[in-house]
Formats: C-alpha cells, structure tokens, sequence
C-alpha cells in the first residue's frame, strides 16, 4: 500500500470584527492566512493552492516577495518567517522576531532583499532588516500607536510609508530607512497605505473614509479623492498593475474602483448589508483580477468591466473542519461542518454555503444514509436535516443536552449520543431516549444494531426495534474513552478508537476482538472511515497523522504523517481510491491511495 498527495481544498482568510485583514498578490495567485496556516491560492485553478504550517503561533500576514522566491510570513508574537515557495521543501530561509506583539502588516522592497514589518510592541512599532542575515537596515520610528500598515517603493531612491492608528503616515528615506517627514492628512485611524508599481504614486485610506494620493518620491499630498465616497471606514487600498486605478474596500460593504488622474469614481460594486458583507481587505493581481474579502470569509472576485455584482465568489471554511463526509450516490461532492457552524458543500472545483439558517454552533457530527438524507448536529443543541447535499430542511429538532455524536439507521432513525444520554429521533420526532449508567461519548448504527461508545472505555452493543434500545452486548479492549466508533459497510466489523490513540477491531457477530495492534497514534482518535470493501479502514487523529489499515494483515498500513496541522478532526473516503482529511487549519487535503492487487 502506498499513498500520495492529491488535491488541496483550501481555507478562506480568518477576519476579525472592526480590522482589516491583508491580502498579498503575486501573479494569478492571493496570499493569505487562517490560523497558523498560509495559503497561496491560484485564482484560475481555486482548488490550487499550496498551505505553510512553520509557525507555532496565528498567523497575521504572509508576502510573496518580488522575485517570487520566498514568502515572508508573521504572526501575533512579532516573529517573521522567510520561507522558500519554490518546490515542496519550504525550506527556512530566516527567522527573526522583529517586535514585541502582533505584527500587522510587512513589505518588500523591490530587490527582494530587505523587509519592513510594523504592528504592536512596547519599545518599537516597527523594523526594517535583511531577509537573509536579520541585519537592520534603518529605524522605523514617529508613530505613538500601533502601525497598520507599510509599503515601501520598489524604485531607488527607495521609500517607504507607514500608516497608524495615531491617524499619521511617516514617510521615510532609505535605504537604510530613516525618519524623513509626518504626513497629518487623516482625522481618523489610517487603516492602509499602498505604492504604485510605478512607485510615481502612492495612496492611504482610513476609518475618515478619506483616500488621499501623494508622491512616490518626496511624499507631498497631492490630492484628495472626495467624488462619490465610502460611507464608513476603509480597510484596504490596491493599485492596478498599470498604477492609474485603485481599488478601495469598505466597512460600508461597497468596493470602488478610482482613476487616479481624474480623482473619479469608475465603477462602485455593493455586496449588500449587514457585518457579514463588510469588505475588510483586498488584493489586485498581475492578471486584473481585483479581490475583495468580506467579513464572512468570502472572497469576492471582481472584472472591471462587468456589471455591479462580484463576477466570482470563492467561499470556504474559516474556522476547523470538525465533520465531513461524502454525499451518498455522487461523485466527488462532500460536506464539510465547521466550529462555528457553517455546513459548505464541495462540487464542481468550489465550495457552496448551504441555503438557510443552520447551526449556531460548532457542528460534532454528521451521518448520511444511502437514500441520501443527510444529518447534522450541533453545540447548539440541535438536530438538523440537510435535503439534496444543498439546502437546510427549515424544521429543527432540539436536542435534550449537548450531542457529542450522530449515527443514522436504515429506517431513517437518528441516533445521537449526548452528555448523558443517547435519543433516537425520526422524522424531527423523538422515538426514544436511553439514559445508560455510563457517559456516552460516541454512536454507530447498521442495521438494527447500535453500537454506543463511552468514557467506561467499553463499546456497548444495543438492539434496536424501531421504539427502543435494548443493550445486547459488551465488548471491551479500549485503553482510553472512546472516541470514535465505525461498522464496516456490511456491519460485519467494528473499529473503535480512543482517547490514548489506540484503535481496537471488532467481530460484531461473534462479540470478540480481531486485532487491538491497530496502536500507532499518540493521541485522540477523532474520526474512523471504512472503503465501501470492508477491507480498509482510516484513522485520523489529534497527533495530526493520518492511517490506513487493512483488515486482511493487520500490521500493514499506510501512514500519512503530519496530514492535517493542529490535528486531524475527520477523514473520509471520496472513492475507494481518494481519501481525505481535515481538521484544525480548516484545510482538507486528499490523498491517492495504492491498494495491493
């Protein structure tokens, strides 16, 4: 057996209330960060996208550099990572920790050979150095307050402009960078500040809704953009690569497009109302695709030239994929339930937000069966239907305690494990409840056969007749509360994994134990998924790997190490050939499986 790796279905940016979030461009592909993670996404291949796991702490802002080498990546402790993204090594170019708190933004210069990154410290806002050696190259220094934002001209004589939240931008000469001159044009918070590829030009926006364009060489204001304006505070600012246009974002949910020499409004594009739509970052790329970021997570994708709505929307999930599975009878379609809620579905190269209100909180579970009714639960205690792999069904079932677990029978029955009982639901009804001696902590069904795992580390077997459960067996091997508990599709085998990483096989029929040599994780099993063969089965795990184990010999088996930073949280088959992983970084990766003839 053999494995390797396949597609890479990507996170979309992490957001937060009242900040921008920056977004980098190199080519056709966007920058950005979730997590610890960094993604590099291709925009005409979406699906594309190659992720950086190097940091120990969140991420804040990732940079491609110029050259398009390295990528320059910080996170909320003040440490820079350069990092090669050419080939699969990534390997570390340098590790420096430049200030003292979150860094918030960082630049390149255009030799790709030193970098100015500026945020929250104590004694400095910022630092400029070489990427190679840490080395300083100048002082980054008249702010008061955190900076937000930086950008240095790519054309000697080098310059650069920081942007703060004591409402000034200070340009600076260099290199080596130094203090030249405050530039008071904001009345408010200055959220961004971008050079032009030409370097002539460069502009800043700011919570005034104000957009002001200065000169690239000696940072005198030059104008002030006041035709049509943004009615609340502007997170992000992008040239055009030509350098006559920028792109503006708004906490007002609009996006416009400026000419620079005439100080006009082009085109205005509204993404609608509420928190959710307001635009928080965006990126204009090599290929004049202008990207806008909405609070949610969505990347609006936008042709100058067209209409008054996004021309593309790439949705994803933001937060931990916590369940998945795929959708009975399709191919290659799956849905993915994430921490805070959301349910997408994945078909045709891209990620859908199901329609209607679903959950309010992190999703445990989800469970389908073959005529394809698919199930969800949530922390917020309750049970919900999805209909055709698109849509919420509108009606709720409450819970009577927190799930921990779903599992669906072939009469449509839902069973779910919760704190300190186990309910038996159809058709948004409750058939039964069980409230057994121990806590439950994980469920299975096929047939007329329940299996309830629990923290007394024994899976117990129960009998059910379509009114009530009727325990029928025992059986016992776990070292650790069970976590996760799977029937192979014919109901003849049963795995069960726990909480110290072991992973036990069962003869259903026979109430005995196959083979508890399934034991090389090192922490929580958190998902098990069986081929449509029964041969096979799949184990994801906290300690981030991923296994494949055979039945037939059971000492064989592939491991995919380090499958899913932060921990793994779900596996699943896609085909018999293609599994796939998600978990912590809100990524799911697939891999091509080589089964023996």
């Amino acid at each position: 057996m053999s494995y390797k790796k396949a597609d890479l279905y990507p996170c979309n940016p992490a957001t937060a209330r009242g900040q921008a979030t920056k977004l980098g461009s190199s080519g056709d592909k966007i920058v950005y960060t979730n997590g610890r993670t960094v993604v590099i996404r291709d925009l005409k291949t979406p699906a594309v996208a190659v992720t950086y796991s190097g940091h120990i702490q969140n991420t804040t802002i990732a940079r491609i550099s110029p050259s398009g080498y390295y990528c320059a990546s910080a996170d909320i402790t003040g440490t820079v990572r350069v990092w090669d993204v050419v080939g699969e090594d990534q390997s570390l170019k340098g590790e420096y920790k430049v200030i003292s708190g979150a860094v918030k933004d960082l630049e390149w210069d255009g030799e790709s050979k030193r970098i100015i990154a500026v945020g929250d410290g104590r004694d400095k806002f910022g630092h400029a150095f070489m990427m190679d050696t840490g080395s300083s190259t100048g002082e980054i220094i008249g702010h008061s307050k955190i900076i937000n934002a930086v950008s240095i001209r790519h054309q000697r004589p080098f310059r650069a402009a920081t942007a703060a939240d004591d409402a000034t931008i200070i340009f600076h000469q260099g290199a080596p960078y130094k203090y030249e001159k405050t530039i008071k044009t904001h009345t408010k918070f200055v959220q961004d500040v971008r050079y032009a590829s030409t370097g002539d030009h460069f502009a800043s926006v700011g919570s005034d809704a104000k957009i002001f364009i200065y000169d690239g060489k000696s940072g005198n204001t030059l104008a002030e953009v006041t035709d049509s304006p943004h009615s609340g505070t502007i997170m992000a600012c992008s040239w055009s690569p030509d350098s006559k246009s920028i792109v503006t974002s708004s906490a007002d949910c609009t996006v416009k497009l400026w000419d620079v020499e005439s100080h006009k409004a082009i085109t205005s594009w509204s993404l609608g109302s509420g928190v959710d739509n307001q635009q928080v970052g965006n990126a204009w790329t090599a290929s004049d695709n202008i990207v806008s970021l909405s609070m949610s997570g969505t990347l609006n994708i936008f042709d100058k030239r067209v209409g008054d709505k996004p021309s593309t929307k790439l949705f994803g999930p933001q937060k931990s994929v916590t369940a998945a599975l795929t959708l009975p009878s399709t191919s290659g379609t799956f849905l993915a339930g994430t921490a805070d809620g959301r349910v997408l579905s994945y078909s045709d190269s891209k990620y859908a937000p199901l329609e209607g209100s679903g959950h309010a909180a992190l999703i445990p579970g989800l469970a389908s069966i073959s005529s394809g009714a698919v199930y969800s639960v949530g922390f917020d205690d309750s049970l919900r239907e999805i209909e055709g792999g698109k849509s919420f069904v509108p009606a709720i079932c409450s819970t009577a305690s927190q799930p921990k677990a779903v599992a669906v029978a072939g009469d449509s029955t839902v069973f779910i494990a919760e704190v300190n009982e186990v309910e038996a639901i159809r058709f948004n009804q409750k058939v039964s409840e069980l409230k057994p001696k121990f806590s439950p902590s994980a469920v299975a069904a096929t047939g007329s056969i329940v299996a309830v795992g629990g923290e007394d580390q024994k899976v117990h077997l129960f009998d059910w007749d379509g009114k009530s459960l009727t325990e029928s067996g025992t059986l016992e091997g776990n070292k650790g509360t069970v976590s996760a508990i799977a029937f192979s599709p014919d109901g003849a085998l049963l795995a069960s994994g726990d909480s110290s990483g072991k992973i036990v096989l069962y003869d259903v029929r026979e109430r005995k134990t196959i083979t508890s040599r399934w034991s090389f994780h090192s922490a929580r099993i958190n998902s098990l998924a069986w081929t449509t063969d029964g041969q096979h089965c799949a184990s994801g795990s906290l300690d981030t790997h991923v296994y494949v184990w055979s039945v037939q010999k059971p000492m064989r088996n592939i491991a995919i190490k380090n499958a899913g930073p932060g921990g793994v949280s779900t596996v699943f088959w896609i085909d018999d050939g293609r599994l796939a992983s998600a978990g912590a970084d809100a990524c799911v990766r697939t891999w091509s499986i080589s089964f023996p003839a």
